[in-house]
């Protein structure tokens, strides 16, 4: 990606960030945003360049609200799963550390992905390895690496690859 399109990107996300916290479209507040987008930009382009490995597709752009509420979702069934774990008498509860795999090469796709997998609870991203992720899951239903994927890493993955590839 050249020099430009990076300080592009970097510039443009900061400045919708700093729109969205403050909650105004004033021409005040854009330009302290503009002015302060663009030192960060200048400085930081270079060790910020995970943002611009989003796939700027009408596809991928769609793809984000849908994936919001895909992890919305997700960490609603979760929070209840645990919830339901805790109040049983029995504290049905199986830990470990399980081994699955991504199929997303960049690196903010699998930031992503671990994030949102440790944001869910029930289930913490301890390591990840190139493809490999090492997720300590509160439940193990599965200690198979297929199995363990599908059940964890498959529905935010399959959000992911359309953003991030």
């Amino acid at each position: 990606m050249s020099k430009t399109r990076e300080f592009v990107v970097l510039f443009v996300t900061l400045l919708i960030f700093w729109v969205l916290l403050n909650n105004s479209i004033a021409s005040d507040v854009l330009m302290v945003g503009a002015v302060a987008a663009t030192v960060i930009a200048l400085v930081f382009h270079q060790g910020l360049v995970l943002f611009s490995e989003f796939r700027f597709t009408p596809k991928a752009i769609l793809t984000v609200p849908i994936f919001v509420l895909f992890f919305l979702k997700e960490l609603v069934k979760s929070n209840l799963n645990v919830a339901t774990i805790v109040l049983s008498p029995q504290l049905p509860l199986k830990p470990g550390i399980v081994k699955v795999r991504t199929r997303l090469k960049t690196r903010m796709g699998r930031l992503l992905l671990a994030n949102s997998i440790t944001l869910t609870p029930g289930t913490l991203t301890v390591d990840v390895v190139g493809e490999w992720l090492y997720i300590h899951w509160v439940n193990v239903e599965s200690a198979d690496i297929d199995e363990a994927t599908t059940a964890i890493v498959s529905g935010f993955e399959r959000y992911l690859e359309v953003m991030y590839g």
